[in-house]
């Protein structure tokens, strides 16, 4: 007795085009333009998951960096005078104070300042 193999490629086609579902044109209809679609898309979104992470240092960096020299300093000898203060904060809550929270940050690049002299 033969096996007829329609159901599980008709499965394949359909989970395929599913996830294409809002691409333009015959990327959301043929299957092969489809799938190759849906598998770059796929590549596209592991490599972006990666990016946003740098995306996010360099942008807490900036912000910091902003801050600091508003208060007199660079964003490398702001850095630098944590480390000497021994005070552990990551870029993250660093570059969050200095946008929402200007006066602490202030405060923290005065400790800074005076862990440098």
């Amino acid at each position: 007795m033969r096996v007829k193999r329609g159901l599980a490629s008709h499965r394949r086609h359909k989970k395929y085009l599913a996830a294409a579902k809002g691409f333009r044109g015959g990327r959301s209809r043929l299957y092969r333009t489809a799938r190759e679609a849906v598998e770059r898309s796929l590549q596209n979104s592991f490599v972006g998951r990666k990016a946003r992470k740098r995306d996010f240092r360099t942008l807490w960096i900036l912000r910091i960096n902003a801050g600091a020299r508003l208060n007199g300093l660079s964003y490398s000898r702001f850095m630098h005078g944590l480390k000497s203060a021994s005070i552990a904060l990551d870029r993250k809550v660093l570059a969050d104070l200095a946008v929402y929270k200007k006066e602490d940050f202030a405060a923290l690049v005065e400790m800074a300042k005076a862990a440098l002299k």
